[in-house]
Parts: structure tokens; C-alpha cells; sequence
């Protein structure tokens, strides 16, 4: 995304109500507002924050890299401050744009100007640099395909805002943005009731409603500050479970949970080594010895514990099926239908609901925060197209498995988990997700000696 201007000092955007201090001792009171975002503990960048003043019924925008938003409020009021000496922009008319609008801009002194045009995520679509003289400029704006415009005006460290309506459908420009000058009106617009309209003013108590964008998506705060104020915008879509926010099994391990939909699920592997019923689950090593069960038994990957707590513990179906339960007291193993009810819940299974079951951790992954890693535990890498999400804080991860016959495959780069459903006399079904792929697979055909990660659903 391009930033629409850049300054060597932090950008503070300083909102102005008009006049001047009566007294020439006063100083200018101001209230600092700073926005901050994060997802899942991580601090995320923001592409745009749009301030609306509810109470005045005014907006502005802040845009990246901008976070911090100066209000500048006056105590008194000189009845003659000509308008004409401040930087002001008309309402674009027609708003909404039917093929074409136009803008009027009256700039204080002659001085360097830009003009830009974002959308509403914002990123820039065109700028228009020159210096222009004091006075007030005519400008023709042809819309792209976007619903939303914010054209914003910077003169001397000073900017204002607007923004535009469109209907695509309207579109004359060939679906790109353009920008043309027209010159100077005749006469000088009725700026001080535009200004009135159009300015962001505000006052101490006045009810502001701040919503921010990001690749995550939208958020929206309302608060009526009198004081400096932080806002942190948080992306966390997950929730625990509704007063259980953790669960232990036997062994003592702990588990977060999360809602996701109607369905309460562990956010991560079982790694027991106990039946519920407090009966101890064969840990078997030997391939030849796996390759022949007929009864419950677990491993670690590769036979090395040291990825107990990373991965959890790898489980043939006949641990599953055992008759006192693998998972703790008031929890089981998803039954087929089970997990069509979370499939059907987050959109189906095809891309990229698997990327928003998996992990954002993965080597490169261009998430924020410490997604891309190439610590355990973490995904592979494949491309820039394929990478975790985790937007409903399922949290999987990518445990590798056991073959039927012994020996171990894939740890960072596949997950299967079974469910309770048989599919035959010698198979069940499973589901699984893959580093190479944004689906949440589907099968019925591995055979009930593999030996997959569990996932624990509440009774």
C-alpha cells in the first residue's frame, strides 16, 4: 500500500475550531487521541482510521502511517475570522458522483499543495502535486470502480478531509481514477457554512465513533473523550467457552478452549496418556508391534516426547473407541457429522476455510506479529498464497502422523484428526490439513491403525 504523505516528523492531524484565543496569554487546550490495533496479543498495523463526530455530524481520516489524532478546541471565538484565510474544501457536488463531480478549494497562502484520493481501506489512487496561489481552485474528479473516496488536501503541515460517494455503475473514466483542474471560481463559495458542515470541529464531550481498517478487516469504537485517550482496536475473533475457559485431562495437561459457533472445542492436541476411566494407554514404539494392533495405543512423533507439548500425542482409532473414554470427563471425540457441523458453521471446506482452521505460525507466513517463524511449532512453508489464518482460534497444527505400518511422516507439513465414525470394519473417518493446501480434507479411507492427532469436543 502506498502512504499517501510522508513527514520527517510523526504526523499529528490538528483540527481546528475557528477563531482565535480572546486573550493572548491563553494557551491552546488539546486533547491527544492515539489508536493502536492488535490480533491475538500482536500489534497489527492499520491502513486507516475514519473519525466521525456524532454529535456535530462531522468525519475525517486518519491514514497510514498516521495513528495519533490532535484535537485543537478554542475557549473563545473571534466572530471575525474571515474564512477566506483558512484552508477549506466544499462538499464535492454532485455527492453521490453521477460520472463526474467537482471540488472546491480555498487555500490560505500560496503554497506547495497536495491533493489525494484513497479508498476507503486506504490506499492511494492518485495524488496531484503543484503550487497553488491563495484564493479558492476548481478541481473535476472521475471516479474508478470504488463506492468510497476520501480526497484530502495538505497545505503546510495542515489538512481536511472529504468524502465521496460513487456508484461504479456510473463510471465514465474507463475505470480509473483522474483528477483535473479548472482553475479559479468566480467567486469564493459559501465556505463558512461548508466549512461548518464539512470541517471535522469538535468539542470536549462530543460523541465520536472511531472505526479502523486493517487486512483484518473492521472494527468500530464509540466513546465521548475529555481527556488524552489510547484506543486499541482488537481482531480477536475467538473466544473460550462460556465458563470453561481451560480444561484439564487426567494427566493433569491443560488445555485452552473455543467457541466456534454452538460448538465448544480444546485449541489444541490431546496429549493424554490415560484413559478417562484412569487405565494407562499403550505407548507403543515398535513398528512391527503398531502394524498388528487391534486395541488402543498412542506415540509421540518419532518416538520423541520432546514434541508432546508442541504437537500432542499421535492416536490409533482403536484408542478412540475405547469404551471409557479418550478424552476428559464431559468431552469426546467428534463424531463424522461433528465436524460437518464445524465446516458448515465456517463456510465449507473447500479454500480457504482450511487456512482459517490452521495456525498463523509458519515459516514466512505473511502475517503479523510472530507468525512468520521458523520455530516449532509452526507450518511449512509453500507459497505466499497458502497460510494460516486461525480466524476462529482453532489453532491447527501441523502434527505429522503415524503410517498403519509403523513408520512417521510429515511433522510440520500435515495434520489428521479422527473422528468417532467408523467408515468400514478396518477404517474411519478423519479430517485433515495440509501445508499445500487451503481445504479441510475430508476422507473415510485410512485405515484405523494410523495413528492421527485427537481433537476434544464438549458433551
Amino acid at each position: 500500500m502506498k502512504i499517501p504523505y510522508i513527514r520527517k516528523a510523526k504526523v499529528l492531524l490538528s483540527i481546528i475550531v475557528f477563531g482565535f484565543f480572546v486573550s493572548t496569554f491563553g494557551q491552546k487546550p488539546a486533547i491527544t487521541l492515539t489508536f493502536t490495533a492488535n490480533k491475538y496479543g500482536q500489534q497489527v498495523p492499520l491502513n486507516s482510521i475514519l473519525i466521525n463526530n456524532l454529535t456535530q455530524g462531522v468525519d475525517t481520516t486518519l491514514f497510514a502511517p498516521d495513528t495519533v489524532l490532535i484535537l485543537d478546541y478554542i475557549t473563545g471565538l473571534d466572530d471575525n475570522q474571515s474564512q477566506e484565510n483558512a484552508l477549506l474544501i466544499s462538499q464535492n457536488y454532485p455527492n453521490p458522483i453521477v460520472g463526474k463531480t467537482f471540488v472546491d478549494i480555498n487555500v490560505p497562502e500560496r503554497a506547495y499543495s497536495l491533493i489525494t484520493v484513497n479508498d476507503i481501506m486506504g490506499r492511494e489512487l492518485l495524488r496531484y502535486e503543484n503550487q497553488l496561489e491563495a484564493g479558492a481552485h476548481s478541481f473535476t474528479f472521475f471516479p474508478g470502480m470504488q463506492s468510497v473516496y476520501v480526497l484530502t488536501v495538505r497545505v503546510n503541515h495542515k489538512s481536511q478531509s472529504i468524502k465521496m460517494l460513487n456508484s461504479p455503475s456510473n463510471t465514465l473514466h474507463g475505470g480509473s481514477c483522474k483528477l483535473m483542474y479548472n482553475g479559479s471560481p468566480d467567486k469564493l463559495k459559501e465556505y463558512e457554512s461548508v466549512n461548518i458542515k464539512e470541517g471535522f470541529v469538535f468539542n470536549p464531550g462530543d460523541y465520536l465513533r472511531y472505526t479502523a481498517y486493517s487486512e483484518n478487516g473492521e472494527k468500530t469504537i464509540t466513546d465521548a473523550p475529555r481527556g488524552n485517550q489510547t484506543y486499541t482496536f482488537t481482531f480477536d475473533v475467538v473466544h473460550p467457552c462460556p465458563d470453561m475457559p481451560t480444561i484439564s485431562d487426567i494427566d493433569g495437561n491443560v488445555y485452552r478452549t473455543v467457541l466456534v459457533g454452538s460448538q465448544c472445542w480444546m485449541a489444541s492436541n490431546l496429549r493424554t496418556t490415560t484413559y478417562s476411566d484412569n487405565t494407562p494407554i499403550p505407548n507403543v514404539t515398535s513398528n512391527d508391534i503398531w502394524d498388528n494392533l487391534g486395541y488402543g495405543a498412542y506415540v509421540w512423533y518419532n518416538n520423541d516426547a520432546s514434541w508432546k507439548d508442541w504437537y500432542g500425542a499421535l492416536y490409533n482409532w482403536y484408542a478412540v473407541d475405547f469404551t471409557y473414554g479418550l478424552c476428559p470427563e464431559g468431552w469426546h471425540v467428534p463424531t463424522n457429522e461433528e465436524w460437518n457441523i464445524l465446516t458448515d458453521y465456517i463456510g465449507g471446506t473447500e479454500p480457504p476455510h482450511g487456512d482459517e482452521l490452521k495456525s498463523c505460525r509458519q515459516i514466512s507466513s505473511p502475517q503479523p506479529g510472530d507468525c512468520n517463524t521458523s520455530d516449532h511449532p509452526r507450518w511449512r512453508h509453500y507459497n505466499r498464497l497458502i497460510y494460516g489464518t486461525d480466524e476462529h482460534g482453532f489453532s491447527g497444527l501441523p502434527a505429522g502422523y503415524r503410517y498403519s505400518y509403523g513408520p512417521f511422516a510429515f511433522l510440520g507439513r500435515y495434520v489428521f484428526f479422527w473422528s468417532s465414525t467408523e467408515s468400514s470394519a478396518n477404517t474411519a473417518w478423519y479430517r485433515g490439513l495440509y501445508y499445500d493446501s487451503s481445504q479441510f480434507i475430508q476422507g473415510s479411507t485410512f485405515s484405523k491403525q494410523n495413528g492421527f492427532s485427537v481433537r476434544c469436543l464438549r458433551d
